[in-house]
């Protein structure tokens, strides 16, 4: 009895130790499991280095799994980024000071050029776009500045482009927000502007002056083929002026019957020319001299 009691005590003390082990083993694999487990996301791509080397797959978005203490992966955002340009002072080619901000929209297209070919790519294309900037300013004239922003925003995008396609990184797009003038510039441009609009409107009144003298010359010729139509229009005026319910209505002398008046006057005046009257009775005649014989 003694005997059996002793095996049975050993037998019970090694599934203890089995028991123990194999819950030893387990909770190393779940910790293993947890320290190994990675997620991607659907906006990422994971870059594995393994003993410091780069391992050529790409991790998709998903679950993945890594050796823990052997390989860290990195991951890389694939969004499209929006960075803001810090205002760039500079001079532009015809002397003008200017502060010009702008914004760049990029994404990575290599996640491993990204992290291997350049230590921060976002501060690397946050400083190309400032330089590039101001190079552009120095460049450009004030008039392409505030009206040629397109062919600018072009300019800018091949000069950032052109850099960032050895890191990785695709310049999707790059906008010139603001430009900024001193205040005597925008009050210089101001009166530029001011006299620019009287030019064009004293320009307006000439032609409309000519036009209009031109349409007179008409009409005057018009009339004096037909005096009538200067009476028909002297009526229509009359008749304006009425329908004003003003108090005194001033009526002018027809052109005609002045002229009429002018030549009954001159009438008389012929005739006493032609036949002049003498005080004292009829005209007598002189007698032409005789001539001798």
């Amino acid at each position: 009895m003694g005997h059996s009691s002793r095996y049975g005590r050993q037998v019970a003390v090694m599934i203890d130790e089995l028991v123990t082990a194999g819950a030893v083993v387990v909770s190393c694999g779940a910790v293993y499991a947890m320290a190994a487990a990675r997620v991607v996301k659907q906006y990422e791509r994971g870059v594995v280095f393994r003993l410091g080397r780069l391992r050529s797959a790409i991790r998709p978005p998903g679950f993945t799994m890594i050796a823990p203490g052997f390989d860290r992966l990195r991951k890389v955002n694939m969004q499209i980024v929006t960075m803001p340009v810090p205002a760039q002072e500079g001079i532009t080619r015809d002397n003008v000071t200017v502060r010009v901000d702008a914004v760049v929209y990029f994404k990575v297209v290599d996640p491993a050029d990204a992290i291997i070919q350049v230590e921060d790519y976002r501060f690397a294309v946050s400083q190309m776009a400032q330089t590039s900037l101001r190079s552009i300013i120095g460049k450009s004239d004030l008039d392409d500045l505030l009206s040629n922003r397109e062919k600018l925003n072009q300019g800018l995008e091949l000069m950032i482009d052109s850099p960032a396609v050895g890191w990785g990184v695709h310049i999707d797009r790059v906008e010139i927000k603001d430009v900024s003038l001193p205040e005597t510039m925008k009050r210089s441009m101001a009166r530029q502007a001011e006299a620019d609009r009287e030019r064009r409107a004293r320009v307006i009144n000439a032609d409309a002056e000519l036009q209009a003298s031109k349409k007179l010359a008409e009409a005057a010729a018009q009339m004096s083929d037909t005096p009538s139509a200067l009476q028909l229009r002297l009526l229509q005026t009359v008749m304006a002026v009425a329908a004003e319910k003003n108090s005194t209505l001033v009526l002018p002398i027809p052109v005609e019957l002045l002229r009429f008046l002018e030549k009954g006057q001159e009438s008389p005046q012929l005739e006493e020319t032609a036949h002049p009257a003498h005080p004292d009775g009829p005209v007598v005649a002189p007698t032409p001299p005789s001539t001798p014989r």
